[in-house]
């Protein structure tokens, strides 16, 4: 047990800690640009307006947590960084071009002069950009667990560069992320509603997309079993797997549970720890490799010096960020009397 808390463990847990932040806030507001796609009925308009209301004072704040991601990996495992960044350029520069455009998007559709068509072609790009952007982070996440980082025996292009991510594993990955991120989305969504009908809404979406959830979670899994065998083994052989599988499942269940009988708040934080616990499970699943099956969490580690240092940089930046964001959601989230955006 001693071991399992080293310097290089500790923040290789930090690093999927702060991914956890930004798949639980980052990404729900990109599963809102899912709905925003999505909207339809008599209430198309109200719909994407409570869209925008809601990711609106906070959607930047969140990409703080990338951020975080980015700089702890390039910082403290330098050569891990450098084997996902050379071997996955593609897919990581598409997936930041994906979030600039919807950042972008997001902003100009609600500056358009007298051009009374531009909010529409801008609330596409948005709409368009949320939808792609996350399977681009899910087949990142999907070519680090199936151990194709970096594709030594290749010396090719196509082999190089696009065939580590460019497999049906891969694909499933991006594809389950994309339906966690509506999923969310749509459960928050609920408790930013505060029209019973669009409330309504959201809930019959975000039941849908809980059952999208279980079958992307099902064809992940059965994929992973021949692409993935170091996770796969993980997630099904360990002794942290059952536990793991019962605990998702109950808040799987809890979920799907408090949207049927309209506890929206209750839904929120049963959605946000099945998400959660998802994540966890690909990070345990390749203890203790950062990158399977060749590069583990100790021998990737910079120096000591480093890594204590960078801790403590984060207790500093701690005592700045968090009060910060509470004070951001205090002040646009917590006025449960305000009108609906319709």
């Amino acid at each position: 047990m001693i071991d399992l808390f080293t310097l290089p463990n500790v923040l290789a847990g930090l690093i999927v800690v702060a991914l956890n932040g930004y798949v639980l806030l980052g990404g729900a507001d990109f599963g809102g640009g899912v709905w925003d796609l999505l909207a339809s009925g008599p209430r198309r308009d109200s719909q994407r307006a409570l869209i925008a209301e809601a990711i609106g004072p906070i959607w930047e704040a969140n990409h703080v947590w990338l951020i975080i991601v980015i700089v702890l990996l390039f910082t403290c495992f330098p050569p891990a960084f450098a084997a996902l960044s050379i071997t996955l350029h593609i897919p990581l520069t598409l997936m930041l071009i994906g979030i600039v455009l919807r950042g972008s998007a997001f902003t100009f559709r609600a500056h358009h002069g007298e051009d009374s068509t531009m909010p529409l072609y801008w609330g596409h790009i948005f709409a368009i950009a949320s939808a792609v952007t996350p399977v681009f982070l899910g087949i990142c996440l999907g070519a680090v667990a199936s151990g194709a980082v970096p594709r030594t025996d290749r010396t090719d292009f196509y082999g190089g560069f696009i065939a580590p991510w460019l497999t049906p594993f891969c694909l499933a990955v991006g594809a389950l992320t994309l339906t966690l991120f509506a999923f969310l989305a749509a459960v928050y969504l609920t408790v930013e509603a505060r029209d019973i009908a669009l409330q309504g809404d959201f809930r019959r979406r975000a039941l849908a997309a809980a059952v999208a959830v279980l079958v992307a979670a099902g064809i992940t899994l059965a994929v992973a079993m021949r692409s993935a065998p170091l996770v796969a083994r993980g997630l099904t052989a360990s002794v942290w797997a059952l536990p793991l599988h019962v605990v998702t499942g109950l808040a799987a269940l809890g979920a799907i549970g408090a949207l049927w009988v309209r506890r929206y708040r209750v839904a929120r934080l049963a959605a946000a720890a099945q998400v959660s616990l998802i994540l966890w499970g690909w990070a345990l699943g390749h203890y203790p490799y950062l990158v399977p099956p060749t590069v583990t969490i100790a021998e990737a580690a910079a120096p000591p010096l480093t890594l204590t240092l960078v801790l403590w940089a984060l207790a500093g930046g701690a005592l700045v960020l968090f009060p910060s964001l509470a004070y951001l959601f205090r002040v646009f989230k917590g006025q449960p009397d305000r009108k609906d955006p319709a």
